[in-house]
């Protein structure tokens, strides 16, 4: 391992402690309903991150659906669920060990963070009103997270001497925005669908702010 990855995986081991410790998992053994959604998102991510592309080692195109996850879940348990699917993809092989703490940290901590932080920006600076949570919140916070997530894990191979920043930017910053809309329309669709018919299930849904009165 590298000294990059090193403090990588020290960094999400101790900002993924810090979460756990937040959470009542005394009210989440109890919940089954919880324990539904966390684990069945965690799995649909993970089958989601198998199917990807790439030609070099590492710069693998795959969508996320991270912000739809924060959405669904909230910070917390979007963070376990997903780190859960990034343990998992690991294990299978599609992702290598040494790369855990450096995953965990550009390809989970930091798009559900911020996928968060624009959540709690948009509830409280702009008009409650589902349009502004289905496109703000989702479609175009998903598109900015899979941008994001490329840019960071592109640089960190580019710094980290893995590859050449030709390599980077030819083999994998260019198809940045070839996933934009399509990351979008997969959080923007999955998340009017959950209002919709699933509203229970959504953990940053509410209607008497974002329906009644509307």
């Amino acid at each position: 391992m590298t000294l990059l990855q090193i403090v990588s995986l020290l960094l999400f081991g101790g900002l993924l402690t810090a979460v756990a410790r937040q959470i009542d998992w005394h009210q989440f053994r109890v919940n089954k309903h919880t324990q539904h959604l966390v684990f069945g998102a965690s799995a649909s991510v993970f089958f989601l991150w198998l199917f990807r592309a790439g030609i070099y080692q590492g710069l693998d195109v795959h969508f996320l659906w991270l912000t739809a996850l924060t959405l669904m879940l909230g910070f917390r348990m979007a963070v376990v669920s997903a780190s859960l699917a990034l343990l998992g993809i690991t294990l299978v092989g599609k992702e290598s060990l040494t790369m855990l703490g450096v995953n965990g940290l550009l390809g989970v901590l930091t798009p559900i963070g911020l996928s968060y932080l624009i959540y709690i920006l948009s509830f409280h600076k702009l008009p409650r009103h589902f349009f502004v949570y289905i496109f703000v919140c989702a479609f175009f916070t998903g598109a900015l997270m899979i941008a994001l997530k490329m840019a960071l894990l592109g640089s960190f191979y580019f710094l980290d001497g893995a590859h050449s920043w030709t390599v980077v930017q030819d083999n994998y910053l260019v198809l940045i925005p070839l996933m934009l809309f399509p990351e979008a329309m997969l959080n923007g669709m999955t998340m009017t669908l959950l209002v919709i018919y699933k509203p229970s299930w959504v953990y940053t849904f509410y209607d008497k702010h974002y329906l009644e009165k509307k």
